[in-house]
C-alpha cells in the first residue's frame, strides 16, 4: 500500500510538469501521423514506429528511408547524425540516473529533447521519489506522441489539415522551459554560457552544422565550470 502510495504521488508530481509537452506533442503526432498516412502507410506503422522507435524528427526521415533502397548502413549513419546530440543528454544524465533500478533501462531508451529539459533541471519535492518521477515524466511524453501518431495514422484521411508552421510549437515549448529555467537560477551563468556558446557555433559554423559543436563547448565549459555552478546555484544536482 506504502509502494503504491508512492508510485502515485510521484505520477500526480510528474504529470503537471509535462501538461506542455503534451500539447506540443499532440499536434506534432497527429502531423506524422497524418505524414505516414500520405505517404502509403496504414495507421499501425505510425503507432508502431512511435512506440518502438521514439525518435522525433527522426521518425520523419524514417519514412523516406522506408519508401527508398535498403540501405540498413545508410539509415544507420543517417540516424547517428540526426540524433547525435543524445549522446551528449546521456553523459549529462548519469548522475541523475543512478539508483533508479531497472526503472533506469526505460529512462535511457524514452530519452527525448522534452524528457531530458524537464528531468535535468526538476525541482523535485521532499517525499517524492526521484526515479519514479523521471520514469512518469518520461512515460507521459512517450505516451502523449504515441497518442498523437495513433489519432493522425487512424483519422489522417478523414481530415484536410494544413500543418505548415506547426513544426514552430517546438520551439516555443523549449523557449518556455528555458525562461522557467532561467527563473530557477541565482547568477543565469549556466544559461548565458549555452547562449553565448551557440551563438559562437552558429556564427562559425552556420545554421546546418552548429548543433554538434555547441553542445560539445557547452558539454565542456559547464563540466570545467561544475563547481563554481553548484555553489552559485546554476547548477543543481539531486
Amino acid at each position: 500500500m506504502a509502494k503504491q502510495k508512492e508510485i502515485y504521488t510521484a505520477f500526480r508530481t510528474a504529470f503537471p510538469s509535462t501538461v506542455p509537452i503534451l500539447a506540443g506533442f499532440l499536434f506534432l503526432g497527429i502531423a506524422y501521423g497524418i505524414f505516414m498516412n500520405t505517404s502509403g502507410f496504414n495507421a499501425l506503422y505510425a503507432i508502431l514506429m512511435s512506440l518502438l522507435v521514439f525518435a522525433g524528427s527522426m521518425e520523419f526521415v524514417a519514412v523516406n528511408l522506408m519508401l527508398g533502397a535498403f540501405n540498413p548502413l545508410g539509415a544507420l549513419l543517417l540516424t547517428l547524425m540526426v540524433n547525435a546530440r543524445h549522446l551528449f543528454y546521456g553523459l549529462s544524465m548519469l548522475e541523475k540516473y543512478r539508483g533508479t533500478g531497472l526503472k533506469k533501462l526505460y529512462l535511457i531508451f524514452g530519452l527525448c529533447d522534452e524528457s531530458f529539459s524537464i528531468n535535468l533541471t526538476a525541482v523535485i519535492p521532499q517525499g517524492v521519489d526521484k526515479g519514479w518521477y523521471m520514469f512518469f515524466v518520461t512515460l507521459l511524453n512517450h505516451a502523449y506522441w504515441v497518442i498523437g501518431a495513433a489519432i493522425g495514422g487512424i483519422f489522417g484521411t478523414m481530415v484536410q489539415i494544413n500543418m505548415k508552421g506547426l513544426e514552430f510549437v517546438m520551439t516555443a515549448l523549449f523557449v518556455v522551459i528555458f525562461l522557467e529555467q532561467w527563473t530557477k537560477e541565482t547568477s543565469h551563468t549556466s544559461s548565458l554560457l549555452g547562449i553565448g556558446l551557440s551563438v559562437l557555433s552558429l556564427i562559425l559554423f552556420g545554421s546546418a552544422g552548429f548543433i554538434l559543436p555547441a553542445m560539445i563547448s557547452i558539454l565542456l565549459v559547464l563540466a570545467l565550470l561544475k563547481k563554481q555552478l553548484e555553489r552559485t546555484g546554476d547548477l543543481k544536482c539531486q
